[in-house]
């Protein structure tokens, strides 16, 4: 690219320069031609890195690059491979437009070209950034992009869409959610195809198209913003009559708008292609939706679910027939009957270490049985390790044609409807011909074209002999065949999220495939009061296909709604484009509150489709705002940067709270959700929540005195590993990793940060040290004055020394002291072995400048050192062969393990620094030293905390931490991981996809239909757990709360009990008296107002409840409340406790 930009700049310039030295050469000296070489060079120089940004960027694939082209040049054999396929070295590209064409070479490194980085020579090696820790992934990976993803699918699934073309025919709302996923999730190439143009219908379910784009052919309209999406994938468009012959450009072909004669005629050819082109037809009906995949004759599922591979750690294996593994008891088993494991690390039974899988016959909580006869091996002794041998499974598809004659088992999703799949199926073969026999859909509203449809279905139905359906429901084909022409945005929504997920299994091999055929419906969603047929006529909007299912009442309710979505990130922009759409808060009565306090990063943008890379750093809310108003400019919306909390309780206060019809979780955390379903609780507002992890979600209605609430039921806490398992005892990476973000937060951020505080204010900070008196205390003054005093680097060299010496304590010391104080013959206090499983015994680690992730240990270190302290980084800081120089010189002291030292082995430990009587002496001994230490620093010295930042690569944090992981993990013998593995788990990042995330907004959509419609019964609500990765669908109606019944009263925890007019502390009990309640205990805040057994109390009993929130509880209650809340506690007459609802007394 470089090369390119200096040649074209020197096409440009060369002229003028020459002009310039022709046209009186005699007027110029030999300095002054210098000079303007000079600047003619520099300019090339300049051009040239302008040109590199300006122009497409190419995305290394399996051997080929791709800029900004169509795959159809490529040789057919290369374009058919569909799995682990590899593109030769020379392949050809095409441009959007089509018009031009340019080849693209690549070494077989995996780099384009061989330039050295740097001008350095090549004796010098590479720069330690490139080696050592770099995983031998060949950069063709966006790791920052796609970062979330990478932890889903992991990279050769990568690799595999990455290598895939796509068409799509039918760009109406449908076609384009799917393209948009697949775009975001970085295919190859998207073809979308469409001959027909952009109508104001589509505009309710279609975010690419305005109104300016009616009359467009619809995949023309579509091109420029989804190539925005994904500039890496090439967006091109086919406008004409699709042929067979076509689709041998492509891995997978989805047609979503099809009849079927076509579609079995594109089936049949890609059934029968060498080798299959995968196939999908789907469509969206109103509230009915359908998808059909077939891949092919024979295809192979490489990973059927995408977790990882179970594994258990071995505690004894019988010599028997069969064999009895059983494993450490810390953790449940996750091994199946029929499940293949294989054995490593074994001692004593060697003969299972031979990488054999094994079946498993029985499988229980903390054994398996073996179908492995081990009478003659040796006797187990100890160790070892059994894990889970994922298979692959090979899936034989039926093409169309046959499928609809047979279908097989049907997906279900909803175990309330199990019979209405097969009915469905003979719908949509019913509206086919219909649409065939009349050239247009049913109209909306329509009884006469109602029963037309409902004859179609009878006579197919007749026709199937003993196959027929008993019943074939004609009130639900009537509701069919009203919204037969919509495509609404949920639904739309939910389908492109089920479909693009299955265009990338077929491209990838990687998790179940849809088996054959899905349908699914929500007529539940539909108004509870049927609406005259006149409520469905368009009215010549964009919102005429929705008003065509639901009527136009529904819609004015719609767009009257006042909606606070929480939440601006990947939830939160699909919440917003599907809300624009429906028209919700679309009108001046109407007002959508978005509120979020993050700013956009990188990688964001392979999920949150509604930021752009120009959009980094900006806040979340207001570009997604922006974006959602730029999709329908009626949207009334105002977007806030305020975390939702108790702290921001004066900007969403009581009257905000008030005006809310529904409010939309689209939250990562347990906190802000809990707090957030405490708020609607309390002011009794619908709570449509929802969340992903992975190719899971799920959604959870919270209805008020419908449904229970979200903090009704929580999910176990997850479990923790031990303080000493961490410091002495790991057994895992993941131990590795959590130790390893530990000691770089207190290296370089905890400690750095207690230093300040100190120079800050030195006699306060000392004064807080002094008045804590304790272990943590002593630690923080001690290691604070070792970074003032022994330990505090000047220059980068002694960075370098500090880190050689950490590296001697980690990884040599600190090991060598450990199996001094328990050797490997070691005995507990009940003579077992000591280093029994789980544990595993380690060996010191020999520092040596030879191995480069010893030396990538130092590099890392020495850099983020020197920052915390400010030292410029020299020229030479990443030149391997200097560096290791540097570190020879390094006077490491011989370690002589000491008896006297202490190490935990109590697994409920929650500190590793010990008590001690002489601790405040001993504090007040480093105060001194410290007080010394001051003296001898430079004016206003500070040290630089470095806060640790996972998705920045340049910054060396994630190095560091892998570095140090790995380093740990090489002691105890435990398989190390590259960075970005140790990325994804240090970082605790959480697995996300576009598709499941577009799945559950669709879903919760679907569910706000209902909500703002009114009148809906708990049974009408749906409540769901989907896995896109199995598929699997499991929807169920919510469960109600629970009613608390005394006398002839009834409440549940929606129910809050108001007293107004200001009531005394005597009135208030009075008031709970007259209900037969007895209170014993009233408390606001944590503070008691009231307690029966306490004597003094009665003086309270005619003082204002609210002057002794202020008085006693301090409550603050500034001017925009007129309300407090107190809880109390009761009895009824017979002395049993009653669990009252909340009481919220009125003052003002």
């Amino acid at each position: 690219m470089t090369g390119l930009g200096f040649g074209l700049s020197f096409i440009t310039t060369a002229p003028i320069v020459l002009g310039l030295l022709c046209r009186n050469l005699s007027d110029l000296t030999y300095l002054d031609i210098s000079v303007l070489l000079l600047i003619w060079m520099g300019f090339c120089t300049v051009f040239s890195g302008l040109l590199h940004h300006m122009l497409p960027r190419k995305r290394p694939v399996e051997g080929g690059a791709v800029e900004g082209g169509n795959s159809s040049d490529c040789e057919s054999s290369v374009k058919r491979h569909r799995i682990g396929c590899l593109f030769s070295s020379a392949t050809t590209t095409t441009t959007t437009t089509g018009s031009k064409k340019s080849g693209g070479k690549r070494d077989t490194g995996g780099n384009i070209g061989s330039v050295v980085s740097g001008g350095k020579s090549l004796e010098e090696g590479p720069s330690l950034s490139s080696m050592a820790l770099d995983d031998g992934n060949p950069h063709d990976i966006d790791e920052d992009l796609h970062s979330r993803q990478l932890a889903v699918y992991g990279r050769e699934t990568m690799r595999r869409l990455f290598a895939s073309n796509v068409l799509i025919s039918g760009m109406q709302g449908l076609g384009v959610e799917i393209a948009k996923n697949l775009v975001l999730a970085g295919v190859k190439s998207v073809t979308l195809h469409d001959e027909g143009v952009v109508e104001l219908w589509d505009l309710s379910s279609n975010f690419i198209f305005s109104e300016k784009d009616v009359g467009k052919n619809r995949a023309l309209a579509s091109v420029q913003k989804l190539q925005e999406l994904n500039n890496a994938v090439v967006v091109s468009t086919l406008t004409t009559r699709l042929t067979t012959e076509q689709l041998s450009d492509f891995q997978a072909v989805v047609f979503s708008d099809s009849n079927l004669e076509n579609a079995i005629a594109f089936n049949d050819y890609c059934h029968n292609h060498q080798p299959p082109i995968a196939f999908i037809k789907t469509e969206v009906r109103g509230l009915f939706g359908t998808i059909f995949c077939d891949f092919g004759p024979e295809f192979t599922v490489f990973d059927v679910d995408g977790e990882e591979p179970h594994a258990g750690i071995i505690a004894s294996i019988s010599n028997d027939n069969p064999a009895l593994v059983s494993c450490v008891d810390d953790e449940r088993l996750e091994f199946q009957d029929g499940d293949l494991v294989v054995f490593s690390e074994i001692r004593g039974m060697t003969e299972l270490n031979d990488g054999k899988p094994r079946k498993i016959i029985s499988a229980r909580p903390y054994s398996i049985t073996l179908d492995e006869d081990t009478t003659n091996y040796g006797t187990y002794e100890k160790g070892g390790i059994v894990t889970q041998v994922k298979q692959p499974k090979v899936l034989r598809f039926k093409p169309l044609r046959e499928a609809l004659k047979e279908p097989g088992d049907f997906l279900l999703s909803d175990f309330s409807k199990f019979d209405r799949p097969p009915l469905l199926h003979l719908a949509f073969q019913a509206l086919d011909k219909f649409n065939s026999k009349l050239g247009r859909f049913p109209v909306a509203g329509s009884e006469e074209d109602a029963q037309k449809l409902v004859t179609i279905a009878s006579n197919i139905n007749e026709s199937l002999g003993d196959g027929k359906l008993e019943d074939i429901n004609p009130k639900l084909l009537r509701h069919f065949a009203f919204g037969a022409r919509a495509v609404l945005s949920p639904m739309a929504a939910m389908f492109g999220g089920i479909v693009g997920q299955e265009v990338m299994k077929a491209c990838s091999g990687k998790f179940h495939p849809l088996f054959q055929f899905f349908y699914f419906d929500s007529v539940e969603s539909l108004p509870s009061e049927p609406a005259d047929p006149s409520n469905y006529r368009p009215l010549n909007s964009r919102y005429d296909a929705q008003i065509s299912v639901f009527g136009s009442e529904l819609q004015k309710k719609l767009e009257d709604a006042h909606v606070f979505v929480v939440g601006s990130g990947a939830l939160g922009c699909e919440f917003l484009k599907n809300l624009a759409l429906m028209g919700v808060s679309c009108n001046n009565q109407g007002k959508l509150t978005v509120t979020d306090d993050d700013v956009i990063e990188k990688s964001n943008l392979s999920r949150q489709f509604l930021f752009r890379d120009w959009n980094i750093g900006q806040a979340k809310s207001t570009v997604a705002a922006s974006a959602a108003a730029s999709i329908n400019p009626r949207l009334q919306i105002e977007a806030l940067q305020n975390r939702v909390g108790p702290e921001t309780e004066n900007v969403f206060d009581d009257t905000f709270w008030e005006k809310l019809s529904v409010v939309v979780n689209a939250l990562d955390n347990i906190n802000a959700r809990l707090y957030v379903d405490q708020r609607c609780l309390y002011f009794q507002k619908p709570l449509l929540e929802s969340g992903t992890l992975g190719a899971k979600c799920n959604t959870q209605m919270v209805i008020p005195h419908l449904t229970e609430n979200y903090g009704a039921s929580r999910d176990p806490p997850e479990k923790v590993a031990p303080m000493c398992t961490l410091h002495s005892f790991p057994h895992n990476i993941d131990h590795c990793l959590t130790w390893a973000r530990s000691e770089f937060e207190g290296m370089l951020e905890k400690t750095p940060a207690e230093v300040n505080a100190y120079l800050s204010n030195p006699s306060e900070y000392t004064s807080a040290m002094v008045n804590a008196g304790d272990a943590q205390a002593r630690d923080n003054l001690e290691h604070v004055l070792e970074c003032l005093d022994k330990d505090r680097c000047e220059t980068f060299e002694d960075c370098i020394t500090w880190v050689r010496l950490r590296f001697e304590d980690y990884f040599f010391n600190r090991v060598k002291q450990l199996i001094f104080t328990f050797p490997e013959d070691a005995a507990t206090s009940t003579g077992a072995p000591f280093w029994s499983a789980p544990k595993r015994f380690p060996q010191p680690l020999q520092f040596s400048t030879a191995d480069p992730s010893h030396l990538h240990f130092v590099m890392a270190a020495s850099l983020l050192r020197a920052e915390t302290y400010g030292i410029p980084i020299p020229d030479w800081a990443k030149n391997p062969k200097k560096l290791a120089e540097a570190v020879d010189r390094v006077m490491v002291p011989e370690f002589q393990p000491r008896k006297d030292v202490k190490i935990v082995t109590d697994d409920k430990a929650t500190s590793l620094s010990a008590a001690s009587i002489d601790d405040s002496a001993v504090i007040n001994e480093l105060i001194s030293k410290l007080e010394q230490c001051r003296k001898n620093l430079p004016p206003n010295f500070r040290m630089k905390p470095i806060q640790f930042e996972k998705d920045d690569d340049t910054n060396y944090h994630m190095d560091l931490i892998a570095a140090l992981a790995n380093m740990r993990a090489r002691n105890y013998s435990i398989p190390e991981v590259d960075k970005l593995k140790a990325k994804l788990i240090a970082g605790r990042i959480i697995p996300a996809i576009a598709t499941s995330t577009a799945m559950a907004t669709g879903l919760v959509c679907l569910e706000l239909y209902k909500v703002l419609a009114g009148g809906h019964k708990v049974e009408d609500y749906r409540n769901t757990f989907a896995s896109l990765a199995l598929p699997l669908f499991s929807m169920a109606e919510p469960v109600p709360p629970k009613v608390i019944k005394h006398r002839d009263m009834r409440w549940t925890v929606w129910d809050r009990w108001i007293i107004k007019d200001n009531p005394t502390l005597r009135e208030l009990l009075q008031w709970l008296e007259e209900k037969g309640l007895n209170a014993y205990s009233i408390s606001c805040g944590s503070c008691l107002l009231y307690n029966s057994m306490f004597p003094r109390h009665k003086e309270r009993m005619d003082k204002k409840v609210v002057d002794l929130a202020r008085d006693v509880a301090k409550v603050d209650l500034p001017p925009y409340r007129c309300h407090f809340d107190v809880v109390v506690a009761c009895e009824d007459d017979e002395d049993n406790d009653i669990d009252i609802p909340q009481i919220s007394i009125n003052f003002r």
